[in-house]
């Protein structure tokens, strides 16, 4: 490990020194409002810390002077970052008058990334120069070790604040930076435990994302070391490829479509295959940084896979006069796709980087696709065919779900009633104020709807076996008699014509059993949002019902528990004599238990749904709910308890 840092990837670089660190504004703000530059002080907060300082470690990748990045997590949550670049300068900057690399972490804007021409970079994701002393104004400690110009040099920081001047330790045989951190529990108060997964995640994207770096991830806090290296010489057409593995897709054709372009500074690459499933997958980058809102480069390949696939249709027959145009939706479906784009002057909205704005990145993209897919399209007949018959199937299948949808509309204009029969709706009109229970059966329906507060609660019982829209496209969920009146009392719609301003309750409950039939059913209710409604999740307007296993008694002293060890726990509490009760379904409580333990404000246990990440959510979904057996058995082995699916 400790060689391959030591190995330079470019001898006698380009200088990169104190001159270059320009400074922009203080540090103040920082502590008092944490989330303006981190996005919250919550778990995706905590995790954000980390890719900052890697960011600026990729920077030097990007840069060419750094091939090996080393990422550990150490025991107590201690993140260290080493990388072989050049080094953090460390020369005095003229404008302060002090080390630089003390500027690059004490003053907010300072950075090597705002000079034009002039700078220490030509691309960076680190562009805002704010990532480094971020980090260290919301770590306890930080403290920062810089080989450079055949020295080593080390400094402590408390809060953002110097302990002492930069020191001077003696000689060092390579270059690069160390830096190693805890976050502060006084600013993140939720938790300050990193997640494994999570950023093993984002640091395999950025390895597949940085073809010939390296990247090794350790976790040394368990009993046993774990450690991963990642090294994708392939670059995104390989992360096309492990997307597609994960989720155990049948594509449509055995080459991945690689497609790359450069204008002035600004260089673009798409990676793009098509499987059998009815799902798209489209992850963006800019500079290295995920932006899961999209942005001028997804705008530009989304308008350029469109129009290339209608003009090369009708030049080569397989799209008739008589036919319309194939729809965004239609050439999509089936499409697992990664977008890089690299420039200078990236322009993001919001430090968290979440939506690219470069106008001339679009029209970049854009031709690009457009003239490259086409050539390749020409070059590959037999891939061509595959892909205008997945789409043509798309397209007949959307013209059958138009229909559906007119027929359940006309049917719904005769009826006197728009709202399902079995729906027990609230007083309340104002949808900010009211929530609605999905509950699995009917006997747990009657519990509900006797239990509940009928003022702001409304109770809509499930019955049967759900379709499993993993499977199935748009035009078999409109008249469906198990989905359709969940449509209709939601008031929101579905698909394209969604409109998350008709929604008729802002929170909306799934509530089933505890045991495993209750969590398929969760799991089929998540996978139709997810995949039709997807801005209720979005918006963290879905949570799940948390019904107690088991029930306590001794006496008058009445305990629910949750799960086994809560209930091991509490029995031990109450000592001999207790009586414990477990609940084999909803349907065994009656109103008052259901409404004390599960449904009632006040002392309710509930999950809230969110998509933290995009490509976990979508394989979570394709493995649990998809034809494959074996990757659905080993996922829910790793995640046996079901809460542990975050999506």
């Amino acid at each position: 490990m400790a060689e391959e840092l030591n190995k330079q990837p470019q001898e006698g670089a380009d200088q990169y020194d104190g001159s270059q660190i320009q400074v922009l504004e203080g540090l103040e703000a920082v502590r008092k409002r944490p989330g303006m530059y981190i996005g919250s002080t919550g778990p995706k907060g905590l995790h954000h810390l980390v890719y900052e300082i890697v960011d600026n470690a990729i920077d030097e990748a990007l840069a060419g002077f750094c091939n090996h990045i080393e990422v550990t997590i150490k025991k107590g949550d201690v993140i260290e970052v080493t990388d072989n670049g050049r080094g953090i300068p460390v020369d005095i900057q003229p404008k302060l008058g002090i080390p630089a690399v003390t500027v690059v972490l004490t003053v907010l804007h300072a950075g090597g990334k705002f000079g034009g021409e002039n700078s220490g970079y030509k691309v960076a994701g680190g562009l805002h120069g704010v990532g480094s002393s971020v980090v260290n104004a919301l770590s306890e400690w930080l403290e920062v070790i810089v080989r450079k110009d055949g020295y080593e040099y080390y400094q402590r920081f408390q809060r953002g604040v110097p302990d002492a001047p930069l020191k001077k330790l003696g000689p060092a045989a390579s270059t690069g930076t160390t830096v190693r951190f805890k976050a502060d529990p006084v600013m993140f108060t939720e938790t300050t435990v990193y997640d494994y997964e999570t950023l093993l995640i984002r640091l395999r994207e950025e390895a597949f994302l940085n073809a010939g770096v390296r990247i090794t991830f350790t976790d040394e806090r368990g009993d046993e070391v774990v450690r991963e290296s990642m090294h994708y010489e392939g670059g995104i057409a390989s992360f096309v490829e492990y997307l597609q593995k994960k989720r155990d897709n049948t594509v449509l054709h055995p080459q991945v479509i690689h497609l790359k372009g450069q204008k002035d500074d600004i260089i673009a690459e798409v990676a793009m295959q098509y499987n059998d499933s009815f799902n798209e997958l489209i992850l963006s980058f800019a500079n290295n940084v995920n932006t899961p809102d999209g942005g001028t480069h997804e705008e530009g390949f989304k308008n350029a896979l469109t129009r290339v696939i209608n003009d090369f249709g009708r030049e080569k027959g397989y799209l008739k006069d008589k036919d319309d145009n194939l729809t965004g939706n239609d050439v999509r479906e089936g499409l697992t796709c990664v977008i890089s784009v690299k420039l200078t002057e990236a322009q993001f909205e919001g430090q968290t980087k979440a939506k690219l704005g470069n106008t001339e990145v679009r029209s970049l993209v854009s031709g690009m696709v457009y003239d490259k897919l086409k050539e390749f399209l020409e070059e590959n007949p037999g891939v061509a065919k595959a892909i205008y018959e997945k789409a043509t199937q798309a397209a007949r299948a959307r013209e059958a779900a138009r229909k559906a949808r007119d027929l359940v509309r006309r049917k719904s204009a005769l009826e006197t009633s728009r709202m399902p029969g079995k729906l027990a709706d609230c007083r309340e009109k104002d949808p900010s104020k009211t929530e609605i229970f999905i509950v699995e059966g009917d006997s747990a329906g009657g519990s509900a709807k006797m239990g509940r507060d009928s003022n702001i609660q409304a109770i809509l019982p499930l019955w049967g076996k759900m379709l499993n829209v993993e499977k199935a496209r748009l035009d078999k969920v409109y008249g469906n008699e198990k989905l359709m009146p969940v449509v209709t009392a939601l008031g929101c719609g579905i698909g394209e014509e969604f409109d998350i301003e008709k929604l008729r309750y802002h929170k909306v409950f799934i509530m089933a059993d505890a045991d495993v039939d209750g969590s398929h059913i969760c799991t089929l209710m998540l996978t139709f949002f997810f995949r039709f409604m997807r801005p209720l999740i979005e918006g963290g307007y879905v949570y799940i019902a948390q019904p107690p296993l088991f029930k306590l008694a001794k006496g008058k002293d009445v305990r629910y528990a949750y799960n086994e060890p809560e209930m091991t726990q509490m029995s031990a509490e109450m000592g001999q004599g207790v009586k414990i009760n477990r609940y084999k379904g909803l349907g065994e409580m009656n109103p008052e238990q259901l409404w004390e333990t599960t449904m009632n404000p006040d002392n309710r246990v509930i999950v809230q749904i969110s998509i933290e990440d995009a490509e976990k959510a979508d394989e979570a979904f394709t493995i649990l709910m998809g034809d494959k057996v074996e990757p659905r058995r080993q996922f829910i082995e790793k995640n046996a308890e079901y809460a542990n699916l975050d999506v």
